[in-house]
């Protein structure tokens, strides 16, 4: 039997569907979970910057104790200068030099400062705790964004898959429908309907190609990895044992990261708001100076003073006042924000717990869907051979097969997320 040529809008069709990108050859690197997550924390901006916060809220805590010891400076000098002079009884002038030594030592101490000391020692360490939780809610959310980015990449490689799958089911529904047209079992239409279909199944794969693409590039990024990679899934990714709900939910209100960070930012204003009032209440300075001065180190003239100074500004145009005031509004807003951080991470457990559970029923119903999708394919196929079947009954079988398969691949991709998120929001790994 003779084929007729399709027409010119069927050559496009069959152009379109016969395209396949080429493979570009190159060395690409395959990553785990683990490797992905402790690259991101090595590199990521955001973490180093949070290491170098921790380093400063060090260093200014040492800077708070360092305020209750005093104060010493030491100097020394030598000088010498000309002292030529007219000599009137010589009627000459005479030339020479004078030279002179000096050292002092003196040291100054704060007695008394209105327990701003003291509040300034509570802000240093709420500060350096508050670094010290900025820095693990950074990690928990670069972990986060890390885990997010990889399993996009697991998602879009298994959609790669999934593509690939199709192409090879419908190359192998158009040898049939080709071999049943040159046997005049089929009509013609049967094997168009077959090409578009297989066109459809390449152009799901080129766009699954380029999720693929972005999916990996987003996690380059964020590991700092300039060249191409690969995730590579184990077998532990989507095991989950049973959750305690509502243990989990107590200790994400108790340790949770962005919880910890609140409370240590609450606990430096509650000190501000000391060490604000503290400028009602008078300085005292005592410091002590021991000087030596002559012109030879054999016979230096020794000077000694010590001094201990109140200070107590008793009006300063309400500057302590706009500065308590400004402790208090601060103060305020830390204890808000800390609430509402409880309440937020209290909402976002249960929208996660949701999220989990709802994932978890889509990828069993999706399970069965395929095996139910592959069985009716089979069927299906065997009854267009004895052509009991149509094309178009064969063709719905296998777009819901299909669509099986990537229901499997999004239902999965939503409990990774979900997963993560709790994680995020723990502190730990469940």
């Amino acid at each position: 039997m003779t084929i007729n040529k399709p027409a010119n809008s069927l050559a496009i069709v069959l152009a379109i569907a016969l395209a396949w990108p080429a493979a570009v050859s190159g060395q690409v690197r395959d990553i785990t979970l683990d490797d992905a997550i402790s690259l991101a924390l090595q590199y990521h901006p955001s973490v180093v910057q949070a290491r170098g916060d921790v380093r400063v809220a060090s260093a200014s805590r040492r800077e708070a104790i360092g305020n209750w010891l005093p104060s010493i400076t030491g100097s020394s000098g030598w000088s010498t200068n000309s002292t030529e002079r007219f000599d009137q009884a010589t009627q000459r002038t005479v030339s020479g030099a004078s030279t002179s030594y000096s050292a002092s030592l003196s040291a100054s101490m704060t007695v008394f400062d209105g327990f701003r000391r003291s509040a300034q020692n509570r802000t240093a360490s709420a500060n350096m705790e508050s670094a010290e939780a900025s820095l693990t809610s950074q990690r928990f959310l670069i972990t986060l964004q890390t885990k997010q980015a990889f399993f996009n990449a697991l998602a879009a490689e298994e959609l790669v898959r999934v593509a690939e799958s199709q192409i090879r089911r419908g190359e192998e529904q158009l040898n049939v429908s080709t071999e049943r047209l040159a046997a005049g079992s089929a009509i013609r239409s049967d094997t168009l309907r077959a090409f578009v279909e297989l066109g459809n199944s390449r152009l799901q794969l080129l766009n699954a190609q380029t999720q693929r693409a972005t999916a990996v590039a987003e996690l380059a990024r964020l590991i700092g990895y300039d060249g191409s990679l690969r995730a590579v899934a184990d077998s532990s990714i989507m095991r989950l044992g049973s959750l305690d709900t509502a243990a989990l939910r107590e200790e994400a209100l108790a340790n949770a990261p962005a919880i910890e960070q609140a409370a240590a930012e609450g606990r430096a204003a509650d000190a501000q708001v000391t060490s604000s009032r503290g400028e009602y209440f008078p300085r005292v300075t005592a410091s002590y100076q021991n000087s030596f001065a002559g012109s030879a180190l054999d016979a230096l003239n020794n000077n000694w003073s010590a001094r201990i100074s109140l200070s107590w500004p008793l009006f300063n145009g309400f500057s302590r006042e706009t500065a308590v005031s400004r402790s208090l509004a601060s103060q305020d807003a830390a204890r808000a924000r800390m609430d509402d951080t409880r309440r937020q991470v209290n909402a976002d457990m249960t929208q996660q717990f949701a999220a989990l559970e709802a994932a978890l029923l889509r990828f069993n119903i999706a399970t069965a869907s395929r095996a139910a999708a592959e069985e009716d394919l089979r069927v299906q196929q065997e009854r267009y051979r004895l052509g009991a079947a149509t094309i178009v009954e064969v063709l719905t079988s296998q777009v819901s097969l299909d669509q099986a398969e990537v229901d499997i691949v999004r239902a999965r991709l939503d409990f990774l997320l979900a997963k993560a998120q709790l994680e995020a929001l723990v502190g730990r790994e469940i």
